[in-house]
């Protein structure tokens, strides 16, 4: 598949910066909260094993038929990394197809930070020629289902190890 360069995602408040191993510290900060990892899974990770975790999304995926695209959000006002946002390609029988997810660490929640970076990777997405997204959402993570409601996606029947799938209206 395409291995596409990425670039920087511009929205009103935000730039959604291609991730690099260098922001593992100032994410291992961003995300330290563990109430955050209630729906994500996992626990906090330390600047050391994020920065391992951030080397092999950046290096890419083992398997060439699909392509991880990773953002770190940066709130511009604040000077702030806040978040992620990504998506990982595929190919279906109709097109191309990405599975986004974001997370915005708890000090920044309920300022709409999620939906911007959200709405902002989907219209990235659908200007490279990315005919389907979905997300898979906890069904009891309200949060998470109120922004992919927000971006123009909605629930399926089908669910993928307890999570519910959102596709594309």
């Amino acid at each position: 598949m395409n291995r596409m360069q990425i670039g920087v995602v511009e929205t009103g408040r935000l730039s959604l910066v291609p991730l690099a191993v260098e922001h593992a510290e100032e994410m291992a900060e961003a995300l330290s909260d563990p109430a955050l990892h209630a729906f994500i899974g996992g626990t906090p990770q330390r600047p050391q094993a994020l920065r391992a975790r951030y080397e092999r999304w950046v290096a890419g995926s083992p398997d060439p038929s699909e392509v991880w695209w990773n953002w770190v959000i940066r709130l511009r006002e604040e000077r702030r990394l806040t978040g992620t946002v990504q998506a990982t390609i595929t190919r279906t029988e109709r097109g191309r197809a990405a599975e986004v997810a974001w997370v915005v660490g708890t000090p920044w929640q309920g300022r709409g930070i999620a939906t911007e970076a959200a709405r902002g990777l989907i219209a990235w997405l659908q200007e490279k020629d990315v005919q389907v997204v979905r997300a898979h959402i906890h069904p009891d993570h309200r949060a998470s289902a109120a922004v992919a409601a927000a971006v123009g996606l909605a629930p399926t029947g089908h669910r993928h190890e307890g999570e519910i799938r959102w596709s594309c209206r």
